[in-house]
């Protein structure tokens, strides 16, 4: 099961990445010598278009096979049978086992998907 994003999150990374867009293509595209700004403009534009379509594809959190997932690049698996604890704070939900943690920022996860969280960690009875 994937946790998604709010939907909140992705359109602003879309619509930075549409604003980025047209700087750079205006910079680029209406000057004789385009400034190096205009091209970092369009760096920028990438890399927001890119968090964009990554988070879309991916979202944040993949529950499957007894494995709580960060989807990022380099997020953290935990087995859900190893969780020892559970504490809730600040907006966060930090899953500790004997080696590791996990901080889910429940700010980012669209509402349905954190119930879908909320009753897959009611089901550890951890308290």
């Amino acid at each position: 099961m994937k946790l998604q994003f709010k939907k909140k999150i992705l359109n602003v990374n879309l619509i930075f990445g549409i604003i980025w867009l047209i700087f750079g293509l205006l910079g680029v595209f209406t000057t004789d010598n385009p400034h190096w700004t205009s091209y970092g403009y369009l760096v920028i534009s990438i890399l927001y278009l890119t968090t964009y379509f990554y988070q879309k594809k991916n979202q944040y959190l993949t529950i499957e096979n007894g494995l709580i997932s960060q989807n990022y690049p380099f997020g953290k698996k935990i087995n859900l049978t190893e969780i020892k604890r559970i504490k809730k704070f600040a907006g966060d939900y930090i899953l500790k086992t004997d080696k590791t943690e996990l901080t889910i920022n429940t700010q980012l996860i669209d509402e349905k998907s954190l119930t879908q969280l909320n009753t897959e960690l009611d089901k550890l009875n951890l308290g």
